[in-house]
This record gives C-alpha cells, sequence and structure tokens, in this order.
C-alpha cells in the first residue's frame, strides 16, 4: 500500500460520524467479560458473539473499522464467511491487535513494557493476507510513586516506533496507543502532565523511526481525574485538557485521535468525547476506538442466549450511534432514552 493509500485508509477510519470498535480482547479479558453474564467463554460462544456485533443492521453508519484478535480474524460467520471480509462487505475496514501484551519491564517495579516486536514482520505479511488494513500496539503507563519513569516512557515510545514502521512496511495504518493508566489517586493535572510527557516522546520517537504520520492514527487516553482520586474532574475539565494536551503533543499531520474508554462508563466515554469536539477547530479528527464502553449494554443484552441476538445488535447500534453523533459535538443525554429493549 503506497503513503497516499496509507493515509486514504486512515482518513476514512476517522470519517465524519464513524469510530472504531475495539473488539480485541485477548482470551483472558474475554473471559471476564463472560463471566460477568455468567457464560462460559469457548470458540463457538466467542465466535458467535463476535459476528452478533459485525453482522449488527446498520452499525456501518458509525462504524468504520474494528480491530480484531489473532483468534477472531481466523474466524468466520455462521455462513463460511471470514470475518474480515464480512466487515469489508459492510464497509468496515478489519484491523487486528499485533502486540503480545504489557509485561514487566525489568529492574522497574510496577512499570510495563509492551512485547510482540520479534517475528512482527512475518506476522504482519500473514495479517495483510488475512484482510487486514490496519493494526494496533497498546502501550501502558502508570502514574504512582515516582512513576512514571522516562526510561519506561522511553522504551515504550521506541516500541510503538518500532511497529508502527513495520506495520507502514507491510501496507497497513498503524494506530499507536499509548495509554496512561486511569488506575491511581492522581489529580487530572498530573494526568495532563504524564500524558503530555508520553506524546511527546512518541512522537519523538515516530519521527526518529521514519514513519509517516499522515498514514497513522493515534489511540490515546483521555486526560483524566485517577479512578481513587478524590476530586473527580468534571466533563468540561476533562475536555479542555485533554485538547489542550493534544494540542502541545500532537502533530496536526495526524489524520485523527481514536480515544479509547479505559475503564470509563458508556455514557461518560460519550460525553467526554462529545464535549471535546463541542469545541471545535482541531487539526485532526476526535473520534472514538471503544471496546467495553461500546459492548457492555450489547452483551448484558445478550446473556449468552442465541434468541437475544436481535436485543444485543439494539444495543449495540444504539451506543455506536450515540458516539457517532457524539463526533460532531450534539450528544445530549436524553438521547440515551431513545433506547427500548424488550
Amino acid at each position: 500500500m503506497s503513503s497516499s493509500q496509507l493515509e486514504s485508509v486512515a482518513r476514512d477510519i476517522v470519517a465524519p460520524g464513524k469510530g472504531i470498535l475495539a473488539a480485541d480482547e485477548s482470551g483472558g479479558t474475554i473471559e471476564k467479560r463472560f463471566k460477568s453474564i455468567h457464560v462460559e467463554s469457548t470458540e463457538e460462544r466467542r465466535r458467535f458473539y463476535r459476528e452478533t456485533l459485525f453482522t449488527t443492521p446498520g452499525v456501518e453508519e458509525f462504524i468504520s473499522g474494528v480491530i480484531l484478535f489473532d483468534e477472531t480474524i481466523r474466524q468466520t460467520s455462521a455462513d463460511g464467511t471470514p470475518f474480515p471480509e464480512l466487515l469489508a462487505g459492510k464497509g468496515i475496514h478489519p484491523g487486528i491487535k499485533v502486540d503480545k501484551g504489557a509485561k514487566a519491564l525489568t529492574g522497574f517495579p510496577d512499570e510495563k513494557i509492551t512485547e510482540g516486536l520479534d517475528g512482527l514482520r512475518e506476522r504482519l505479511a500473514e495479517y495483510v493476507k488475512l484482510g487486514a488494513k490496519f493494526t494496533k500496539w497498546r502501550a501502558v503507563i502508570t502514574i504512582g510513586h515516582a512513576m512514571p519513569t522516562s526510561f519506561c516512557i522511553d522504551a515504550n515510545a521506541h516500541a510503538l516506533a518500532r511497529y508502527a514502521a513495520l506495520s507502514q512496511e507491510a501496507g497497513l495504518v498503524p494506530i499507536v496507543e499509548p495509554e496512561v493508566l486511569m488506575d491511581g489517586t492522581h489529580t487530572i493535572e498530573r494526568c495532563e502532565q504524564v500524558t503530555e510527557w508520553t506524546l511527546k516522546r512518541v512522537y519523538m520517537a515516530l519521527h526518529d523511526q521514519r514513519v509517516r504520520l499522515e498514514g497513522t492514527l493515534l489511540k490515546p487516553n483521555m486526560v483524566l481525574s485517577g479512578k481513587e482520586c478524590e476530586e473527580q474532574a468534571h466533563v468540561e475539565q476533562v475536555a479542555l485538557a485533554t485538547v489542550r494536551c493534544l494540542r502541545n503533543s500532537v502533530p496536526a499531520t495526524v489524520p485523527g485521535i481514536v480515544f479509547l474508554s479505559g475503564g470509563q462508563t458508556d455514557e461518560a466515554a460519550t460525553e467526554h468525547l462529545n464535549a471535546m469536539n463541542a469545541i471545535g477547530n482541531h487539526p485532526w479528527e476526535l473520534s472514538f476506538s471503544y471496546g467495553r464502553a461500546l459492548q457492555a449494554p450489547a452483551l448484558k443484552a445478550w446473556g449468552g442466549k442465541e434468541a437475544r441476538r436481535s436485543a444485543a445488535q439494539k444495543a449495540h447500534l444504539h451506543r455506536a450511534k450515540m458516539n457517532g453523533v457524539a463526533r460532531y459535538g450534539t450528544y445530549s443525554s436524553e438521547m440515551e432514552k431513545e433506547l427500548v429493549i424488550v
């Protein structure tokens, strides 16, 4: 894929009113989610659940890309259609998570480094054959006592940039995801400081490794108060702090920013995205790449029952639509009343 094609795919993913469904949960994560509804996590149930999301009528109006897991990109719908082909047929770009997870950073207690660079070039070539159009790699930054360290940030920034360069070499749009975790007692001011520091180091590394920013997307955390912080920032504070942070650290050549929800409630993630877009006049598209914040209502409505597929799809479409509206900064909580599941 040429540079212009990479840029075209990146811009298509952040088209107005649309965003990404993150359906790339690892085996352990999807098992936890299934346990929350008292459903055993078998391969067939995972396949059925993902097919339920992907075949939701009309979801392509609000979802432009889906991030898949290694298992999922190899699965098919009930009629034998490979998931990447099914998604592409609806005008949705199939993507793939390619990192191997965050592991302990030796010598740096409680900090993490994401692994997966070994053999990545070969894996990317296979994913291209399977139909992938973009990739994702997540790095984890923890705020705590004497954390993060500059070494942790730089080590993860280097890995993110190496992954991005390899993805573009393979003709895939890399989504760069440096997540500053919500866990902790830190204030929103501390989160902004660490997020800006992290993003600046990431973009230095991307520049050093000659990654073409026009053919990338950024998946950052929003600037939020820590989960255990006594004083939680309100929606407008979050929007202003996040936009200020991004303006100070993300080049305007990046086509779009697709936020992760990072443990926020469904509606909070939508409200924050809406408030940022309501500010207006950004150099990049502000979109979403939500996992749990898009899936939780559908998962609950499904409950592991095949007869509840339609209810799950209705809940999924509603959540996708709410975030699609938030892309324009015109969402209101009153819109949540539109959803009625029987």
